[in-house]
Order: structure tokens, then sequence, then C-alpha cells
């Protein structure tokens, strides 16, 4: 690993050991060592060094949402009356617990974001009753996700 002013170079081994995690984070490193071709401990040592430069910023469970009855997932465009209410408009959106992602946009919103919802009427409770009431807030645009086609990360 070559790290630069701003970004990090990662060699073939990084690489394949990120394919791996990326792939499944509970794969045993001795079955990645083994695959590879280099021991457990230097796996733990690369894997150290990608942690402390910040490539790696954690592992998490993936919850399908579907399952706990949340089914409609939805992105709406947020426009703030003045761009300087954003910092508290995204203060009042963390409290959301259904806001799941959280973008300041150029184009037309000020705010862009990712909610997930149990049904049509939920999201449009939570718009109704907690966006829209947001300070700032002076209209949404909303779009519901029909399907999500495509799930994945930067491939390696």
């Amino acid at each position: 690993m070559k790290i630069n002013s701003l970004e990090v170079e990662i060699d073939g081994i990084d690489k394949d050991i990120l394919r791996d995690l990326m792939e499944d984070a509970r794969k045993p490193i001795l079955q990645i060592a083994n695959k590879i071709g280099i021991s457990g401990a230097a796996i733990h040592q690369r894997l150290r060094k990608l942690e402390q430069s910040g490539v790696i910023s954690g592992s998490k469970f993936v919850v399908n949402n579907r399952i706990l009855g949340y089914r409609t997932m939805a992105f709406v465009g947020i426009y703030l009356d003045k761009a300087a209410r954003n910092s508290e408009a995204v203060k009042d959106l963390k409290k959301i617990p259904e806001v799941l992602e959280c973008h300041y946009t150029t184009g037309n919103w000020s705010i862009l974001i990712k909610m997930i919802c149990k049904d049509n009427e939920h999201l449009m409770s939570l718009l109704n009753t907690k966006i829209q009431t947001i300070e700032g807030v002076s209209r949404t645009e909303t779009f519901i996700s029909l399907d999500q086609q495509i799930d994945r990360q930067i491939q390696l």
C-alpha cells in the first residue's frame, strides 16, 4: 500500500483481500490467506494498515428491510428556502429513523434523501408530519423506487 497526499494506492494482494471481504465480511482470515498464498498474520497486518489509512471503515450486517415490513423505498428531493438552513435541516432529518441517506446536492434540490417506509401511507405521513414541517423546507419532490436493480460497492 502506498499513501499519497490525498489518496491511497493499494496493491494486488490488498485488492484480493478486499474483494473477499466485500463479498462476505465474515469470511475467515485463514481462508483468505490460504486462497491468496500468504500467512494469516500478513492478512491481519494489511487489514490494520487498510483501516488506519481509511480504506476500510468497518464491517456491518445487512438487514433485509422487506422481511421487517419496510416495503417502500423513496428518494425525496428537498427544497430549502435558504441554503444557510442546510445544517439545521440535516440535524432534524437525522432524528427520523427512516431516513437512510442524506446528500447535499447541486441542481434543483438542496438535499436529496433516501428513505425506507412500511408502505405509501407511512411515507405520506412522514412527508407531511416530519419532513415538510422542518424549518426552511419549502417543498419536496418524491420518487418511489419500484425495484432496486443494482446494489454494489466499487469494484476493485
